[in-house]
């Protein structure tokens, strides 16, 4: 299946605005090239964990599905975002084993926290996995494997919790991957929530691949159950985590506790202001640009 991949150069300082605004306008991945490589073979990257680039000048690659408008994406991200000049975007159409393949010889094995490792499926356990939990995900859009900052604070902060016989909420859950590690570090069950059916159909299909698909349930917003979780995951937007504080709070059990991420550097304050009147001793842990808020319930 082909897809339309549009990519445009912006400065380090303006990246995480470029991508957002790709992602709210429906990007599948969004991934990042040296824009001084760009006269060489374009490998589409995504930086691992702790290694996002330190270059001045960045190419963003990003995918949307077969048969978006290239002119209408274009008005429509000039319209979310007219501060960034979306005249200098280039789209062209591309088979998925132009950057599928690129993305599967780049993704290595993983660990994050002490226990949790992401390994795909075509590569072997490394020795020091032996011990370790393992998440197995096919290759694939790169976006919720684990690679980005966000997603790695959460599993870092699972890693370090102990589950074993707690039911988790993962709200956003994405392709799953923090449910996923929560139950292969003993949660007893999980729930995800998205709006995007899709990812509900990559959660299930990920967790019956890797042997937990009897404990992971998942539901739109509007289909969720009214319950309380001993343990809440959301790596959402900043914005969005303020609109659902209450949601949130009530999701978490007292004494429960809670993670909140994707946050940007400089907009933790916001969600912190929004947060404490529920939650106790609420700590900022930070990776690269990005911000992970953690707490426990009153």
């Amino acid at each position: 299946m082909p897809f339309l991949e549009l990519s445009i150069a912006c400065s380090a300082s303006d990246e995480a605005r470029v991508e957002t605004a790709l992602t709210e306008l429906g990007a599948l991945s969004v991934s990042l090239l040296d824009a001084a490589d760009a006269e060489n073979e374009r490998a589409i990257l995504e930086p691992g964990v702790g290694e996002t680039p330190l270059w001045a000048d960045i190419i963003l690659l990003a995918l949307f599905p077969d048969g978006t408008h290239d002119g209408l994406l274009l008005h429509a991200l000039d319209a979310y975002d007219n501060g960034i000049d979306w005249s200098r975007a280039e789209c062209r159409t591309v088979a998925d084993q132009d950057w599928e393949r690129a993305w599967l010889d780049q993704f290595e094995p993983m660990r994050f926290g002490e226990r949790t490792w992401i390994i795909p499926w075509h590569r072997e356990a490394p020795a020091e996995a032996e011990h370790g939990i393992i998440i197995r995900l096919d290759p694939g859009l790169a976006f919720g494997s684990g690679t980005h900052a966000t997603t790695a604070l959460c599993l870092q902060w699972l890693d370090s919790l102990d589950l074993a016989g707690k039911t988790m909420l993962d709200f956003g859950c994405g392709s799953g991957i923090l449910a996923l590690a929560a139950l292969k570090l003993g949660a007893a069950a999980a729930v995800g929530v998205d709006n995007d059916p899709q990812a509900l159909l990559a959660s299930h299909d990920n967790a019956e691949r890797n042997g937990v698909a009897e404990r992971l349930q998942v539901f739109l917003p509007e289909q969720e159950p009214a319950k309380t979780y001993p343990v809440v995951v959301a790596n959402i937007l900043a914005t969005a985590l303020i609109a659902l504080v209450d949601t949130l709070a009530a999701r978490t059990e007292p004494g429960g506790v809670i993670a909140l991420s994707g946050i940007l550097k400089g907009q933790e304050h916001e969600v912190l202001a929004a947060y404490a009147p529920h939650f106790d001793t609420l700590t900022v842990t930070q990776q690269d640009d990005w911000i992970r808020i953690s707490g426990r319930k009153r």
